[in-house]
């Protein structure tokens, strides 16, 4: 066991799988220390340990900026994802099966990711986001390609309250033949959550459909918010 792990193994899974399958998106224990989030928005401006950046309003995405880190990630990204994985993946499995579709997914995360490497997805795609004053992040899914795993994770860097007001993290899912459902989370210091990635069953009258969700982040009011995505495929 190494710390980031004991973190993840901190959280309640049974109520947290509970709460990602009514809501799509649950809240997991603090996965990174005040120490650790110092770090990851310092790294922001090493242009060093970044693959590419992205102002999301040239692409109307919203207004901000990310960066993709480049592979091999810092330490604690890299070990938070090997010791969530495992903890996704029944999750992951169980949801396909509902929706009767095959589960590709092994075992490991790094036995998915050389699935998705021989597939042409090679690139990193573990990102950091900076959000100022009035930048937010439209509703969108983060697919990258083929291969897809169904659930990701992001962590606040900041502090709500002091380092930013604003900025809650959106939820928007789309239910067969009826409205869409929205939700909203303001993000604990440090925390991580956990949340659908492209889309996932719901209950229906003909037992399960798949109900599309996408995420984004509300207008940031003010100061400044910093988060750390982890996806569990690669990009194409």
């Amino acid at each position: 066991m190494n710390p980031w792990q004991d973190r993840v193994e901190s959280g309640n899974w049974d109520a947290i799988t509970n709460e990602v399958n009514e809501y799509g998106g649950a809240l997991l224990p603090r996965l990174l220390t005040d120490e650790e989030t110092a770090e990851f928005r310092a790294l922001y401006d090493r242009d060093d340990a970044f693959r590419s950046t992205v102002h999301m309003g040239r692409h109307r995405f919203g207004e901000g900026e990310y960066r993709y880190l480049h592979a091999p990630y810092p330490e604690a990204f890299e070990q938070l994802k090997q010791a969530i994985y495992p903890r996704l993946l029944p999750i992951a499995r169980d949801w396909w099966a509902k929706l009767g579709r095959p589960a590709p997914w092994p075992d490991t995360l790094d036995e998915w990711l050389a699935l998705c490497h021989d597939a042409g997805q090679t690139k990193s795609t573990g990102i950091l986001l900076k959000y100022g004053e009035k930048d937010w992040n439209a509703l969108h899914r983060d697919l990258y390609g083929d291969l897809v795993f169904p659930l990701q994770v992001v962590i606040n860097l900041s502090r709500p309250g002091v380092d930013h007001t604003g900025g809650e993290f959106l939820l928007l899912e789309q239910r067969p033949r009826a409205q869409s459902r929205g939700t909203a989370t303001l993000l604990p210091h440090g925390h991580g959550y956990l949340f659908t990635t492209r889309d996932r069953p719901v209950a229906s009258a003909r037992g399960w459909s798949a109900a599309p969700v996408r995420h984004g982040v509300s207008a940031v009011r003010s100061g400044q918010r910093f988060t750390l995505a982890l996806v569990f495929h690669d990009a194409a």
